[in-house]
C-alpha cells in the first residue's frame, strides 16, 4: 500500500509546522528521515541484577547482559512466519507505568508503624527507600523520554498509560507531585531545614535509619550507614524532563482507600495536615486508627485531637504542619488531572467533563485513529486492596466493545487490578451492586476479537498471561512491576501488524535511568539508584521474584489479526506517525 504522496507529505508538514511552531524548513527534513530503532538504554542491552554481599546479608547491584525478545505462541497456536520481521509495521508504541507510589515520607498521615516489628505484615506501610520515591519517578520519566522512539521499529511514542497507585497515601501533596513529575515540572520535598520523619528518629528502632541503622532489624541485616541520605533527599527540588507523549491514568486502590485498604477516617484527615507524627505502633493504633476500632464519641475525638496537638500523647513527635497534605476525595483525584500542563496533555488525562459532572470514574479515548483505549476503575471503595468490575462498567464496556468491533478498531483495556486480584466483592450493608470477578470479565473480553491487550499493575511484578478464546484467538494480559519495589521497572509496549494475518505485541521492560551502582552525590539519579539498591534488599518480600520469568519481560506476543488490517492504510499510518514525531520534536526542543 502506498504511503503519502509528496504533495500530501508537504501539506502535512505545513499543517504540523503551523500547529507546533517548528519552522517548516526544520520540520520537513526531520520528518522525512527514515525511522530507525532507538539506541536508548533498555533491558534489551543491559539488565540490573543483584551482586555480591556487602555486609551481613545486604547485596549491591551490578549490570548484567541484555535480554532479547522471546516469541510467545500461546494464543496464535502455530509457528509464526519467519519473514514477519521484514514486513512488520508499527501501529502503536505505548509507555506503560504503574504503581509509582509517590511518597511524602515526612507526612503525619503516613502511618509507617503499621509495619509492625517483624517487617512481614503491612509491608507497604514502610520501605527503606520511601524518601526517594519522587527521585525514582523522575528517573523513570527520563527513561521513558529516552525511549521515546521504539527500540524495535523506531516508531514514535503515541501515548503513555498509568495504571494506578500513583499517590501512595492519599495525600494531595503526593497527587500533585506525581502529576507534575509526569508533566515535566520539578517538585520540592522540603518542608523544613531537616528531615522530619521516622527514619531520622532514634526512637523508631523498627525503621531503617540511614544515619545510624544499628540496634534494629535493618542494621542487623546489613543495611548501610548513609548519614547524608535524608538530607540529600530534601536538599533540592526534584527535576523532571516530563513524559514525551500524552498520558492517561486510572484509579488504583491507593487512590481509593488509605493504604489501599481502609476508608478515610476524620481523625486521619486531621492527623495528615497537623503537626504531630506517630512513631510507635501503639500510638498509631490507638490514635490514627481509633475511629475504625470503635466509632468514638465526639468528646473522645476532641480529647484525642487535643492530645496530639499539645504533644501530650506518647509516641508522637512534632513536625511542621502542612495543609497541602490533606487527604483528597475520590472526586478530587479526577479534578486534579485537569490542573495540568497543555503538553504533553491531554487535559484530564483520560477523564473528561462528563466524568466530573457525573462522578463516573471510567473513560474511553482513541490513542490513534484505529486503536481505542478503555480506562476502568476496578477499585473497591469499601474495603480491601483487591478489586472487581462493577456491573455498570461491565455493561458499558461490553457495548463499547461491540461498537469497536463494528468500526474495526483495535481495543486495549487498562485497569489497576489484574485477573489474579479481581475478586473483591466487599459491600456496605444494604448495598446491592453487582461486582464482576475475573472469570466473567475475561470471558466477556474474549467475545470481542478486537480486544488485543489488557494492561494493568497492582501486584508489583512483571507477568504476562495468555487468555485464549474457545474458538481460537484471544488477548494478552500484561502486568508491569512498580517504581517502589525492586526491580523498580516499567515497560513499553508496541503493537505491530506483521502483514501476514497476525499481530504482535512487543513488551520491553524498562529500568529507570539511574545507574546500577549508586553514586555519592545528591542528584536525583544518584538517589534513584540508591533507592533501587535498598529495594532489592527487602528480605520479607522476595524481591527477585518480582522480575518475573524471562517470558514475562521482553517478549513478542503473537495473535491472529481480528480483521483485515489492510483497512489501516500506509498513508493513514504515515500521517499518524508524522503527527507523533512532530510532538516528540517539540519535546526534544524543550529538553535542549
Amino acid at each position: 500500500m502506498p504511503g503519502l504522496s509528496r504533495r500530501q507529505f508537504l501539506l502535512a508538514v505545513s499543517a504540523l509546522s503551523a500547529a507546533s511552531a517548528i519552522p517548516r524548513e526544520l520540520l520537513g527534513p526531520a520528518l522525512a528521515a527514515r525511522a530507525a530503532p532507538a539506541e536508548a538504554p533498555s533491558t534489551l542491552g543491559q539488565t540490573i541484577l543483584q551482586g555480591a554481599v556487602r555486609s551481613g546479608s545486604y547485596r549491591t547491584l551490578v549490570s548484567g547482559p541484555g535480554e532479547p525478545y522471546l516469541p510467545r505462541l500461546d494464543i496464535l497456536g502455530r509457528a509464526a512466519s519467519a519473514s514477519r520481521a521484514a514486513s512488520r509495521r508499527s501501529l502503536l508504541y505505548l509507555g506503560h507505568l504503574s504503581d509509582l507510589h509517590v511518597i511524602d515520607a515526612q507526612s503525619p498521615g503516613r502511618i509507617e508503624p503499621m509495619i509492625v516489628q517483624d517487617h512481614s505484615a503491612w509491608g507497604s506501610a514502610f520501605h527503606p527507600q520511601d524518601p526517594l520515591s519522587p527521585h525514582v519517578t523522575a528517573s523513570m520519566v527520563k527513561a521513558m523520554s529516552d525511549l521515546r522512539y521504539s527500540p524495535l521499529t523506531g516508531a514514535p511514542m503515541s501515548a503513555a498509560i498509568v495504571t494506578g497507585d500513583s499517590a501512595d497515601m492519599h495525600s494531595h501533596r503526593e497527587l500533585r507531585w506525581y502529576i507534575d513529575l509526569l508533566d515535566g515540572l520539578s517538585v520540592d520535598p522540603r518542608t523544613s531545614d531537616t528531615f522530619e520523619g521516622v527514619q531520622a528518629w532514634a526512637d523508631a528502632v523498627w525503621a531503617y535509619r540511614p544515619g545510624d541503622p544499628a540496634g534494629g532489624a535493618f542494621g542487623a541485616y546489613g543495611f548501610p550507614k548513609l548519614p547524608d541520605l535524608l538530607d540529600q533527599a530534601i536538599a533540592q527540588p526534584v527535576p523532571s524532563v516530563g513524559l514525551p507523549a500524552p498520558w492517561y491514568t486510572v484509579y488504583g486502590n491507593h487512590e481509593t482507600l488509605l493504604l489501599g485498604t481502609f476508608d478515610l477516617d476524620s481523625q486521619l484527615r486531621s492527623l495528615a495536615i497537623g503537626g504531630q507524627k506517630s512513631y510507635t505502633l501503639e500510638a498509631t493504633a490507638t490514635m490514627a486508627l481509633g475511629g475504625y476500632a470503635a466509632r468514638t464519641s465526639a468528646i473522645q475525638q476532641a480529647l484525642d485531637a487535643f492530645g496530639i496537638a499539645s504533644g501530650l500523647r506518647p509516641g508522637f513527635r512534632a513536625v511542621p504542619p502542612n495543609p497541602t497534605r490533606a487527604l483528597f476525595t475520590h472526586q478530587e483525584f479526577m479534578e486534579q488531572h485537569f490542573e495540568t500542563e497543555k503538553a504533553p496533555g491531554p487535559i484530564g488525562h483520560g477523564f473528561t467533563k462528563h466524568n466530573l459532572d457525573t462522578g463516573e470514574t471510567w473513560w474511553k479515548a482513541d490513542l490513534t485513529p484505529r486503536i481505542r483505549a478503555f480506562g476502568l476503575d476496578t477499585c473497591n471503595a469499601v474495603a480491601g486492596p483487591d478489586g472487581a468490575v462493577p456491573e455498570v462498567q461491565f455493561q458499558w464496556l461490553k457495548k463499547e466493545l461491540e461498537l469497536a468491533q463494528q468500526q474495526q478498531k483495535l481495543a486495549l483495556v487498562f485497569s489497576h487490578h489484574n485477573s489474579d486480584t479481581l475478586e473483591n466483592r466487599a459491600q456496605r450493608p444494604g448495598q446491592n451492586e453487582v461486582l464482576i470477578g475475573a472469570d466473567e470479565f475475561v470471558a466477556m473480553l474474549l467475545q470481542y476479537p478486537v480486544v488485543v491487550g489488557w494492561l494493568n499493575g497492582h501486584t508489583h511484578l512483571n507477568q504476562i498471561l495468555a487468555h485464549r478464546a474457545p474458538s481460537g484467538g484471544g488477548f494478552w494480559e500484561i502486568t508491569t512491576a512498580s517504581c517502589i519495589d525492586f526491580p523498580q521497572q516499567q515497560q513499553v509496549v508496541e503493537l505491530v501488524d506483521n502483514r501476514d494475518g497476525t499481530l504482535s505485541l512487543f513488551t520491553t521492560v524498562v529500568d529507570h535511568a539511574a545507574d546500577a551502582t549508586p553514586g555519592s552525590g545528591g542528584d536525583y539519579l544518584s538517589l534513584a539508584s540508591r533507592s533501587r539498591e535498598l529495594a532489592s534488599n527487602d528480605w520479607a518480600e522476595t524481591p527477585l521474584m518480582r522480575r518475573g520469568s524471562a517470558l514475562d519481560r521482553n517478549t513478542e506476543l503473537l495473535l491472529p489479526a481480528p480483521f483485515d488490517l489492510s483497512v489501516i492504510t500506509d498513508a493513514e499510518l504515515e500521517a499518524q506517525h508524522l503527527t507523533e514525531r512532530t510532538r516528540l520534536l517539540t519535546h526534544e526542543a524543550a529538553l535542549s
